[in-house]
């Protein structure tokens, strides 16, 4: 198959590349970073170097394509001008017109968990639009949306605090499951959805594996040589002042929050 993919070579579309490759399809990578045409092309793919903001240079993509992975890539929620929502909708928007301009009748979205609700559900309230711009489609348009669960990697930023205070914290009490989820099982179904038939709209759920938050910070601690490392409730005050205060956006905080 021929399929292009948005993404360039992040956390999930390095895998997804190399598996697709690997499977003997030919791949094209959109990337905005003329930098990573080298790294693209020594994994015998393709790359097309441009900006998702521009619908001409995505058809142009896309046009070539049996089938084409979309996303919306990380936001700055630390960039105090930036209307998230309106950012998910005009990339939404941006692709479903390259989607019908090009023709090409099979799409799998990068979508998220919560996707299902119009609101309450926080930063995640454009991952619903999203869906809904790309399902207003034509009918012959198959789509997957995939979902996955929480990224491992968003527990990152909590390095500081382990290291400095001894625990790891948010708002959500450690007796809680929360479902977390690799970008490499993401990349392999979104590798498995692209390359099979598919028909009218889907939604996939990935997740890797479910824990409770004192269960993650038992794991975690053992792993660093801190057995003593502990999960912290936090109430929502603290977390969204801790947000604004470390420079991210005042609506994005309480929306993260």
């Amino acid at each position: 198959m021929k399929i292009t993919l948005a993404g360039s070579l992040g956390h999930i579309g390095r895998p997804l590349t190399q598996e697709l490759v690997q499977k003997g399809h030919s791949v094209t990578v959109i990337s905005s970073n003329a930098e990573r045409q080298k790294d693209i092309e020594a994994m015998e793919a393709t790359a097309a170097i441009g900006s998702i903001e521009n619908v001409d240079f995505i058809t142009s993509a896309f046009t070539v394509a049996d089938a084409v992975f979309c996303m919306v890539p990380p936001a700055n929620y630390f960039d105090h001008n930036l209307d998230l929502l309106a950012y998910y909708k005009n990339l939404g928007n941006n692709y479903a017109q390259a989607i019908t301009q090009s023709g090409v009748k099979k799409v799998v979205n990068l979508s998220s968990i919560g996707a299902h609700m119009k609101e309450g559900n926080g930063i995640l309230q454009g991952t619903f639009y999203v869906e809904s711009i790309l399902n207003a489609l034509p009918s012959d348009v198959a789509i997957t949306h995939i979902r996955p669960t929480e990224f491992y990697y968003n527990l990152l930023p909590q390095v500081h605090s382990a290291k400095e205070n001894g625990f790891i914290a948010s708002n959500i009490r450690g007796e809680v499951v929360n479902a977390w989820v690799s970008p490499t099982d993401i990349a392999s179904a979104i590798a498995e959805e692209i390359t099979k038939p598919l028909a009218g709209h889907k939604v996939r759920y990935v997740v890797s594996d479910e824990l409770t938050y004192n269960a993650l910070a038992k794991i975690l601690g053992e792993s660093i040589g801190n057995p003593h490392l502990k999960w912290v409730t936090l109430t929502d005050d603290q977390l969204t002042e801790g947000l604004k205060a470390a420079g991210m956006q005042p609506a994005i905080a309480e929306d993260m929050t």
